[in-house]
């Protein structure tokens, strides 16, 4: 494998990019803090009072003493909702953990969080740990604590395709394919939400704190006249010793959590992806040193084979087709000793053989031509893939479209659509426009994608945006007889910059869970290290078959 990157002078724009990194840093972890505090100390406190851990606490004892939970939607709801009070992480807290060293999805309510209620982006969270747990045959456990559907939302959550229904159904089908599916119902567990646990294989209840029931005890007065309580209703005694629904009674939560522990310890093995692994390597350069690498202005460019060098074992690549289509850069390469296939936009102007310059972060048609071959190559190779985006889209003008640009684009993606072997996706800078789409954006199904605190993500930059928003604008007053001042159009654009602005945010995104969340840079290569190990878990990779592709 040939070196790449070199010694970073750690200048004054080394130092100034590194500050404004830190900073980025520094923000995130201060939201982080506040989400993971879930509805606030009160709450916590009167969850404390009932018997109950919180919601964190119960994933720590679950999982493996002191190994890694890979959070994913930390950020869901983040800013949303705020007409309702808020939903911290949506109300619900899930990633990959391990117990007894296996690879498994836990999905856990934040009753702290308007009593564990579902928001209708609770439901897409849900549904992308059920994803999760389908696309990698992940075993999946669910520690039930909810009021069920968060009601004056309803509309939104209960009757279409990728709402709640779907999660049931994914139950059934989860079942089908031999995911193994463990329930505790920890808290409450109402109306249509008891169907998640009791359609898993195998269900257990804590008592005096669990309960599951398809209505209420005040529901039940006001429908047939019967007066009961939550506990004669539907409790641990009533469902493990009489009715027969769950398997399981638990004196508390410590229990509870030690039970699903032993079970997932007496699982079988299945047949797994042999991807290809050799002994892990440090880079040759600090991870740390891509804060002063990304410029603090995104306008400027910057070498992506510097970021790399510092994310590659041993600083180590084997590139494809270097010295063509020069705004993205192919090779194969290894991240913890894991094979991978690199996918990453080069920012850095570049000099094509006929002396053209190309334009940094933009895709052309010979980079497009050579993405999609090489991402054919991969597939055929069994080589997970690994795309870092900085991308302002593919070039356009008369140029570009007499080329055939639409042509090699569509070949791109085509290619990354019909790819059968594990994505990883980050957005490391830009994510505009068809760009996000042909470099493995969150349509294209990769198997985690996560955004760097610099990350953007929309149809086009800011800049542009807001001009082309405001000539819309504008033209529609005119059309109504109205005549606008320099001023007022220049109020106009800096509130509509201002707007489009904070859709760029990537927390705006990790909101909608348009990423799986936003790291530190430094860990992506512990998020690719255990992205292919849990990938590894699906033996069943189809063959690779590209559809119609114009060459």
């Amino acid at each position: 494998m040939a070196k790449i990157g070199s010694e970073i002078k750690k200048d004054s724009d080394f130092q100034k990019n590194e500050r404004a990194h830190l900073e980025l840093l520094k923000s995130l972890r201060n939201s982080t803090d506040t989400v993971k505090e879930g509805g606030g100390k009160e709450a916590r406190e009167r969850h404390k009072k009932r018997g109950k851990m919180f919601v964190r606490e119960r994933i720590e004892k679950l999982i493996d003493p002191g190994s890694r939970f890979l959070e994913v939607g930390l950020f869901a709801a983040y800013g949303m909702y705020r007409e309702n009070g808020g939903a911290p992480s949506s109300g619900t807290v899930f990633g990959v953990g391990r117990i007894h060293g296996r690879p498994v999805v836990v999905v856990a309510n934040d009753a702290t969080v308007k009593a564990g209620a579902w928001f209708p982006i609770t439901c897409k969270k849900n549904l992308r740990a059920q994803e999760i747990a389908i696309e990698n045959r992940l075993p999946i456990i669910y520690l039930v604590d909810s009021a069920g559907v968060f009601l004056p939302l309803q509309s939104e959550i209960f009757p279409d395709k990728e709402h709640f229904g779907r999660i049931f159904r994914n139950n059934a089908v989860m079942s089908s394919l031999g995911i193994t599916q463990i329930a505790a119902i920890m808290g409450p567990c109402v109306a249509g939400g008891a169907y998640l646990p009791i359609m898993s294989d195998e269900a257990m209840i804590v008592d005096k704190t669990g309960s599951v029931f398809l209505a209420g005890s005040h529901l039940v007065k006001a429908a047939i006249g019967e007066d009961i309580d939550n506990e004669a209703l539907g409790g641990a005694t009533v469902h493990c010793e009489i009715s027969g629904v769950t398997d399981h009674k638990m004196k508390n939560d410590e229990e509870c959590l030690a039970t699903i522990r032993s079970i997932v310890s007496k699982l079988g093995k299945k047949p797994t992806a042999e991807f290809n692994r050799a002994e892990p390597k440090p880079p040759k350069f600090p991870s740390k040193e891509i804060y002063g690498i990304l410029p603090a202005d995104r306008a400027k460019p910057f070498d992506m084979y510097q970021v790399l060098a510092r994310i590659l074992d041993n600083s180590e690549m084997d590139e494809y087709k270097a010295e063509f289509g020069k705004t993205v850069i192919t090779g194969y390469a290894r991240v913890d000793g894991w094979a991978v296939g690199i996918v990453a936009n080069q920012r850095s102007v570049v000099k094509t053989r006929k002396g053209e310059m190309q334009v940094g972060g933009v895709i052309y048609s010979d980079s497009a031509d050579k993405a999609a071959r090489f991402i054919m190559n991969c597939n055929q190779k069994m080589i997970p893939l690994v795309f870092l985006q900085d991308v302002t889209g593919f070039m356009v003008g008369s140029r570009a479209e007499q080329g055939g640009i639409i042509k090699d684009g569509a070949k791109m993606v085509n290619a990354v659509a019909n790819s059968v072997v594990p994505k990883f996706t980050f957005i490391v800078g830009n994510s505009y426009g068809a760009g996000n789409y042909a470099m493995c954006g969150k349509a294209y199904d990769p198997r985690l994608i996560f955004a760097w605190p610099t990350a953007q993500i929309a149809v086009m930059g800011g800049k542009q945006a807001s001009e082309t928003l405001l000539a819309i604008k504008l033209q529609a007053m005119e059309k109504d007889g109205k005549h606008i001042s320099k001023e007022q159009q220049q109020k106009l654009l800096s509130e509509i910059q201002a707007r489009y602005e904070s859709e760029l945010d990537p927390l705006y995104g990790a909101a909608r869970l348009w990423v799986d969340g936003i790291i530190d840079p430094v860990e992506t290569r512990d998020v690719i290290s255990s992205g292919i190990e849990m990938a590894s878990y699906n033996a069943e990779i189809p063959r690779f078959n590209p559809g119609v592709i114009q060459t």
